[in-house]
């Protein structure tokens, strides 16, 4: 791994859900090395707390804050349209921000809200981006999943989940579906220099597990004392977001910023098809131009 005295310099890194948590600490350490990062955060007030913070911290003044809620897939087209107008690279781009929602609601696009945000709001942002991605190539996308992938199943006729809500039932199919999206999206960017990675952090003591989840509750609040600290779950973040000689391994999922088996649906390549392509209707893409680069077409 990089070790702390090596830059970042002159790279530009969009990190999202980055005022708490392990996208604070993302950030944080990021700009440390001498990145220019770009914080994205839900609240603008925690985000304007945090970036200052790290600018005093680091002593690193290119940290700069822009606001979205996933729950909006506006908003997620907003928060790009705002980006471009600042930024015109992108070298690194972490999708980190995430919740769990303790009971079934749909967002007004219609989605099953942790389904959207964990997973189709990043698949939104990470299409939208990816002229500025490979602009800068060397580039890269980190998709922060969780081991609760493995006990992740995909019903593409139920994804709203109206046939039965359960809490880590729709957590662990929008991770699956974050690392299904990882291995197809570095199969349709093969050649391009943008290379992918998903990974499972630990089990980390955040805030997405410290709210009363009624019979969850004791599960979700006693478990906390045993959890990783937000500074040791991100180490496999930086790990990915900045480590040399793992360029052949685009696609692949990590853990403990070693390369892991993930789980078998992971692999389906048929699955991670229909999924792509299940998400870019749900996402107003489907309609869209498509860019050939090479051999491949990309969604932009």
């Amino acid at each position: 791994m990089m070790s702390e005295g090596q830059t970042m310099a002159n790279r530009v890194c969009l990190v999202t859900g980055a005022n708490s948590g392990l996208g604070r600490v993302t950030a944080e350490e990021l700009s440390r090395r001498g990145a220019t990062v770009v914080m994205v955060a839900r609240v603008r007030e925690k985000g304007e707390k945090a970036q200052s913070e790290i600018k005093k911290v680091t002593g690193n003044q290119s940290v700069g804050l822009l606001c979205a809620d996933f729950t909006s897939l506006e908003s997620v087209r907003k928060l790009v349209e705002e980006y471009k107008k600042n930024y015109d690279k992108l070298h690194v781009l972490i999708n980190n921000a995430g919740l769990v929602s303790l009971q079934r609601k749909l967002t007004q696009n219609g989605n099953e809200t942790t389904f959207q945000v964990n997973y189709l709001a990043p698949f939104l942002l990470t299409n939208l981006l990816l002229d500025e991605l490979k602009a800068s190539k060397p580039s890269r996308i980190v998709n922060v999943s969780s081991v609760a992938h493995y006990s992740g199943e995909l019903d593409f006729n139920d994804l709203t989940m109206e046939k039965g809500y359960g809490v880590m039932r729709a957590y662990s199919e929008s991770k699956l579906a974050l690392v299904l999206f990882t291995r197809e999206l570095a199969r349709r960017l093969e050649g391009s220099g943008v290379k992918t990675y998903s990974l499972h952090p630990g089990a980390v003591g955040t805030n997405i597990w410290s709210r009363p989840a009624g019979s969850f509750g004791f599960i979700m609040k006693i478990p906390k004392l045993f959890m990783r600290t937000p500074k040791k779950g991100a180490e496999t973040i930086i790990y990915l977001a900045t480590e040399q000689g793992i360029e052949n391994q685009s696609g692949e999922y990590f853990d403990d910023k070693r390369m892991r088996k993930s789980s078998e649906d992971s692999y389906d390549e048929e699955k991670a098809r229909k999924l792509w392509e299940m998400s870019m209707k749900l996402c107003g893409l489907e309609g869209g131009a498509q860019k050939k680069d090479g051999d491949e077409i990309l969604a932009i």
